[in-house]
């Protein structure tokens, strides 16, 4: 990130793909081409941990800090291995732009069992699993004990499993891994293929050329494996719930705030224990990931602490994070600490001398360089700085062309606040105010002129789509994460008028 250099936003599931969702397989590979081939030097993408429909399929909220999402595993590289039937991945009829989650889930679980049926069956011994487990084996295997004891007791909640399994008492621990045993080596395999694929495909970028991009949520979920095996880092009461939970106070997406609902580290703890269980979740990161970047940063300076029973964010309290102690840790374990500070939100200077203490690039965001925060000078390319990162905007912001053309429908702003807002950023233009479906070129061409090292846009806007492509609506529940582009999209003027101006402001 120390040269100029561009790139794109895109989370898998938003891949075209034959089995209802983006995944790790052809188009996966061709993506990568089509970054190669247009002068792209970054793919950046959404966390890949598993999700829940419980938790309305969101990234940002899993059962493991370590495990790779199995709805993301290719049928077709299964098929090439031999661990698939022709007829297995003849799949069903899906939407090509929606991700159906529950369906493609009941799929997936179908065929991703069959393909172990299979390996089973194999005469020759593959060693690369017994291998992948040996490496992986500190949160393998409490990964796939928690989700086998959970299918075991019912899915329900951990902290209303028997106490013996939810305080992990050993005798009884060991007797429960002996009934879910099988149970245990099925998802240890699933992880398995997972992380072949995306290791894979991880090669195959950085000899094109490209770097990942990774995303690391700052908390963790309660109904986690990291949280039942390590109770002691987190803020519980003695029957093993949450006493306060993380969120953020009433900002630019929501009036109540936002309620996130993970459990708070107890930071005195961590820090007693030199951090073990974040020095284990950056080096996996580090591993399947080239640079990190660091969700909700100014959690690490304070944070928003929610009483448990708080029914929305806006009764919580300011606590003080662990500060630059926290990174002095991980730097005795890592040389070079390749992270971009997701420094946005409720900001205040603390955040931003830690951000630049360590060297971190901060994100600048197009989309809020136009309204009345106090900061949003900042986000106006003029005022750009080198070491940092240029979105037109984030996997939690509305599309450009529907920010600019679209309803004025935000649950926390008047329609005339949001009025002068598109008239500020079509003023900064020099645009007339016609009405002009291809306006997103304009507003990535100011991020690619300025001096900011790197540019990273949102696949919907180089596609110049409208509000149906937003993937995220923060503090909604439903219809979110499923948006996905089609082929056809990526037509041959897309990629030349890409390339030619990465080419044009040096970003090579």
């Amino acid at each position: 990130m120390k040269r100029r250099g561009s790139g794109i936003l895109l989370h898998i599931t938003s891949l075209p793909s034959s089995f209802g969702i983006g995944d790790l397989g052809p188009w996966a590979f061709r993506f990568a081409d089509f970054l190669s081939e247009t002068k792209q030097s970054f793919w950046q993408v959404l966390p890949l941990n598993p999700t829940t429909l419980g938790s309305g399929s969101s990234p940002y909220s899993s059962p493991s800090a370590f495990a790779g999402n199995p709805l993301l595993i290719s049928p077709e590289l299964l098929f090439e291995e031999g661990l698939l039937s022709r007829s297995d991945v003849e799949a069903p009829s899906f939407s090509a732009g929606k991700v159906d989650y529950q369906r493609v889930s009941r799929y997936k679980r179908t065929l991703l069992h069959r393909a172990y049926q299979n390996f089973k069956k194999k005469a020759e011994k593959d060693f690369r699993f017994e291998i992948f487990c040996e490496e992986n084996g500190k949160w393998l295997e409490d990964y796939a004990l928690f989700v086998s004891s959970k299918a075991h007791f019912g899915e329900r909640p951990w902290s209303q499993w028997p106490k013996e399994i939810r305080d992990r008492q050993a005798k009884e621990l060991r007797e429960l891994k002996e009934k879910v045993r099988k149970r245990m080596e099925l998802e240890k395999f699933i992880q398995y293929l997972f992380f072949q694929q995306w290791l894979s495909l991880k090669r195959y970028s950085n000899e094109k050329g490209i770097q990942i991009i990774g995303d690391l949520p700052i908390y963790v979920d309660y109904e986690s494996a990291g949280v039942w095996a390590n109770p002691e880092i987190f803020k519980l009461d003695s029957n093993r719930k949450p006493l306060v939970v993380a969120g953020i106070p009433p900002d630019y997406f929501s009036s109540t705030g936002q309620l996130w609902k993970n459990p708070i580290y107890h930071w005195e703890v961590l820090k007693k224990k030199d951090y073990s269980f974040w020095v284990r979740r950056v080096a996996h990161n580090l591993r399947i990931f080239d640079i990190v970047r660091l969700d909700h940063f100014k959690g690490f300076v304070d944070f928003w602490e929610v009483p448990s029973r708080e029914r929305t964010a806006v009764k919580g309290r300011w606590v003080k994070g662990p500060g630059d102690d926290f990174f002095h840790a991980l730097l005795k374990h890592f040389p070079d600490l390749p992270f971009i500070a997701e420094d946005l939100g409720v900001i205040t200077p603390e955040v931003h001398a830690l951000r630049d203490q360590f060297g971190f690039p901060g994100m600048r965001v197009l989309q809020f360089a136009f309204g009345n925060d106090p900061l949003a000078d900042e986000y106006k390319p003029h005022r750009y700085i080198q070491n940092c990162v240029a979105y037109t905007g984030t996997h939690d912001n509305d599309t450009l062309i529907s920010w600019i053309w679209g309803r004025t429908d935000y649950s926390t702003r008047e329609p005339d606040e949001i009025r002068r807002e598109r008239k500020n950023a079509l003023n900064y233009l020099g645009h007339k105010g016609r009405r002009r479906r291809d306006i997103q070129w304009e507003f990535i061409r100011l991020l690619m002129m300025s001096v900011a090292n790197l540019v990273v846009i949102p696949m919907q806007d180089l596609l110049g789509l409208g509000e149906e492509a937003r993937m995220n609506r923060p503090a909604t529940a439903g219809a979110n994460w499923e948006w996905r582009f089609l082929p056809k999209q990526l037509t041959r003027s897309l990629k030349k008028r890409l390339m030619e101006m990465t080419e044009i402001y040096m970003r090579t």
